[in-house]
């Protein structure tokens, strides 16, 4: 509800007139065909996902550049992270004997879904849903206390150095 999907079209239009979505939103990018807020309607194709595997969306990514589409919008990034399917459902649903061997099998498909995004044809817009983030401080009582510091995208820690520029 702050704005991620319109702010990505509206960027990928200027960007480019061969747009594509992963709309992994329920539909959500779907609502703005036809928008024009600087005078030429938008237009776009789009993959709805329902399995967010990281696997999926380097499918979806490798097509998209393949097919020569000039923009490529991810809306949501997050859910390969932590929606059904993703990342961590993945590392619940292992047979690993402990997560650090299942981490050793999830994290590789991870970051080839990272660099099918770096090496894509196209420019990549990438959302992300953010969380608060806090940090614990001492009160006057010596009392560790949460303190409110921002927000965080909801993906891996790190993700953000991926990218050329984030907002």
């Amino acid at each position: 509800g702050s704005g991620k999907t319109y702010t990505a079209l509206r960027c990928a239009s200027a960007f480019g007139d061969r747009v594509a979505v992963i709309d992994t939103e329920h539909g959500a990018a779907s609502k703005y065909v036809g928008e024009q807020p600087d005078g030429v309607p938008w237009t776009f194709d789009v993959l709805n996902l329902t399995d967010f595997s990281p696997l999926r969306y380097i499918e979806a990514i490798e097509a998209a550049g393949q097919s020569g589409y000039k923009v490529l919008v991810i809306d949501s990034l997050s859910h390969a992270w932590m929606g059904k399917g993703g990342a961590l459902e993945m590392i619940d649903q292992s047979d690993a004997k402990s997560s650090y061997i299942a981490w050793g099998k999830v994290t590789p498909i991870f970051r080839r879904m990272i660099e099918a995004i770096l090496a894509s044809p196209c420019h990549v817009i990438a959302t992300m849903r953010t969380k608060t983030e806090y940090v614990l401080e001492k009160d006057e009582k010596g009392r560790n206390v949460p303190k409110k510091i921002g927000t965080a995208p909801v993906m891996r820690d790190g993700i953000e150095y991926e990218f050329d520029l984030v907002c």
